[in-house]
């Protein structure tokens, strides 16, 4: 397990060198909001970040539910059963494992590991502009239907789970990039990702955190180039 801080921001880190896996906790006055639960094994970790920054974890926030970011779940909430886990509406279907689309959604199958055996489910169900603590809920689907990115209004920083990664190259989700392509295989909509993606610029972010790879300082050039990027690729 790696720990960076950034402002208010802790990105917790798990196999940094070979297959990076990010979840973060932000810091508020009373406590810790922990967004993406990583994968199965990185509960303890998680828990030793927390309590190296020395405060308790009281909120967790799903940027949507593939199994690399609702992986350690279940055991999180049997260490802190009274802490309300939160997931877009329509992320949520995907949680329960409803892979079906709405008609005005893209009409491609939904891709990516979502877990079988996941037994939590969220307490607080976000829809685009809800506050959590410091955090304002931006609806950013692409990478599945119901993805989420999360604002810090203090800072501007940005975290916005698979809506772009970092590893590999400065990409928006569906993005080939050879050296780390597992964003891209699981996808749902190239199209929707890209959309998403402009809306992210126009909040004009100073940081951008992600559920794969380094944090961007002063991202919006590099966000650019990949909405660019996949611009090319799609027409």
């Amino acid at each position: 397990m790696r720990l960076i801080k950034n402002g208010y921001l802790y990105q917790v880190t798990f196999m940094a060198s070979v297959f990076p896996v990010n979840c973060y906790l932000v810091e508020e006055e009373d406590g810790l909001t922990l967004i993406d639960a990583a994968l199965g094994f990185c509960s303890k970790g998680i828990m030793k970040a927390a309590e190296t920054i020395g405060k308790p974890i009281t909120k967790i926030v799903l940027t949507h539910a593939h199994e690399d970011h609702v992986g350690a779940l279940d055991s999180l909430k049997d260490m802190m059963p009274e802490v309300p886990v939160y997931i877009s509406i329509r992320d949520h279907r995907l949680m329960n494992g409803d892979r079906s689309l709405d008609t005005h959604e893209d009409q491609t199958p939904i891709k990516g590991g979502v877990p079988k055996k996941l037994t939590t489910r969220a307490n607080v169900l976000l829809k685009e502009g809800d506050l959590i603590g410091s955090l304002t809920a931006i609806e950013t689907p692409g990478h599945t239907p119901g993805s989420m990115s999360f604002l810090d209004i203090r800072t501007k920083a940005v975290i916005a789970g698979d809506a772009f990664q970092t590893r590999g190259g400065i990409a928006v989700a569906g993005d080939m990039k050879p050296w780390f392509p597992f964003p891209a295989f699981g996808t749902w909509s190239k199209k929707t990702a890209l959309a998403s993606a402009k809306k992210l610029i126009s909040y004009e972010p100073q940081l951008l955190a992600v559920g794969h790879g380094e944090m961007a300082v002063n991202p919006l050039r590099v966000m650019e180039q990949a909405i660019g990027n996949l611009e090319r690729k799609i027409g």
